[in-house]
């Protein structure tokens, strides 16, 4: 009779460590698959926005860098110096914070997942993918970004009419010209990366704290003369 309950109590126990272990594959891979889908998922609008934006400030540049160089018109090639300036600038930031939603779909998919530690590992570089590129769109839309464009378009304006000896009006509208410019760039930027960070973290991340501290009980068989004792730990 002693040795049927201490079969039985340990096979219970081996089962409820299978069906632990069972459970946590299919939400690390749940999670994967997820995340999965909202980089890829996010890897047009977010191409569609950069490569235009690039494209754009790179055209501009070389555009008023030929205009620079060919007119004989003194006001013309002043502005056009500057836009050109201006123009490499914004290029320049696109080149230095991209948004890799793309890039980084694919190398999560090439990444295996046949077992639970590759599993765990693929999961690990999935949010960090996720985190990064969020992290990237929110500091896009930053006050920060803002000001940074503010203080270069002020700078272009103040060149236009202080040290071109243009007048007033004359850098008041290369500002707002800029202006114009930059902050189109900015609320266009997507943030689609961002809100699935955040809706990730609602669905996932805040109930893991409960599930990764959530304690199993652990089961201690005795036996004894004449009798068989079980304590179970919480």
């Amino acid at each position: 009779m002693q040795k049927f309950l201490l079969l039985l109590l340990l096979f219970t126990g081996t089962q409820i460590r299978a069906q632990n272990a069972e459970t946590d594959t299919l939400q690390i891979k749940e999670r994967i698959q997820t995340i999965q889908s909202m980089l890829t998922e996010s890897e047009t609008p977010v191409n569609v926005w950069w490569y235009g934006w690039l494209g754009a400030y790179s055209v501009a540049t070389v555009g008023q860098g030929t205009v620079c160089f060919l007119t004989d018109d003194v006001p013309l090639k002043q502005d056009m110096a500057l836009g050109a300036a201006t123009t490499f600038l914004g290029g320049a930031l696109q080149l230095i914070t991209p948004l890799n939603t793309g890039k980084d779909a694919r190398l999560l998919a090439q990444l295996p997942e046949t077992t639970p530690q590759e599993q765990l590992f693929k999961l690990q570089m999935a949010e960090k993918y996720l985190q990064t590129n969020a992290m990237t769109e929110k500091a896009g839309r930053s006050w920060q970004i803002h000001a940074l464009n503010t203080a270069v378009n002020l700078s272009s304006g103040l060149i236009t009419w202080l040290a071109y000896k243009r007048t007033i009006w004359d850098g008041v509208s290369n500002f707002l010209l800029n202006t114009v410019i930059t902050e189109t760039q900015i609320w266009t930027q997507p943030t689609q990366t961002w809100k699935d960070y955040q809706r990730y973290c609602r669905q996932y991340k805040q109930g893991e704290i409960v599930v990764n501290n959530k304690i199993q009980p652990e089961f201690y068989v005795n036996t004894f003369a004449g009798g068989v004792s079980l304590k179970i730990v919480f």
